[in-house]
């Protein structure tokens, strides 16, 4: 049956794929109020992360938006604060419309977007006068299980009559 033109692939499921279609800065926000202050200790810094997916106006293309905070503070005191949605618009062909599709959004989709977060959020700290902060890998698969956990939890919460 080969010879007849039929794809060699013809009975197999077709392959999952990927594509990253573009990406971009949806909202940068930066404040400084201790850029003339010196640091005299290691600041502390928290990070907030949170991750959005919807599908845009296409069937298959879906934007995914990596949303990071930064607040640093040094002795008690604001340091800097950092507010970053960074988006990527993907194509994702070959997936049932299933949770597969959310698992692949929202882990894979946000690894291939870090690097390139990580780099912005280094680059507008250390623009701001201060030693450029690194961020750490980000583990996604936690994150997205930390979310289904929190979503299971507040759907066996009973509902109050207020």
């Amino acid at each position: 049956m080969s010879g007849e033109g039929t794809p060699e692939n013809q009975g197999q499921p077709a392959v999952p794929n990927l594509q990253v279609v573009g990406q971009y800065i949806k909202d940068l926000s930066f404040e400084n109020p201790g850029a003339t202050s010196g640091i005299s200790a290691r600041p502390q810094i928290e990070l907030g992360v949170d991750l959005n997916a919807a599908r845009m106006s296409e069937k298959d293309m879906f934007e995914v938006e990596l949303k990071v905070r930064v607040d640093a503070k040094n002795d008690g005191k604001p340091l800097f604060l950092l507010e970053l949605a960074y988006a990527g618009a993907f194509r994702l062909t070959n997936v049932p419309d299933t949770g597969t599709q959310q698992l692949i959004l929202l882990i894979q989709a946000p690894h291939m977007l870090f690097p390139f977060v990580r780099r912005i959020v280094a680059d507008v700290v250390r623009d701001g006068g201060m030693p450029p902060l690194m961020i750490e890998p980000i583990d996604f698969m936690a994150l997205y299980q930390a979310r289904v956990a929190q979503a299971q939890v507040a759907n066996q919460q009973p509902q109050g009559n207020a």
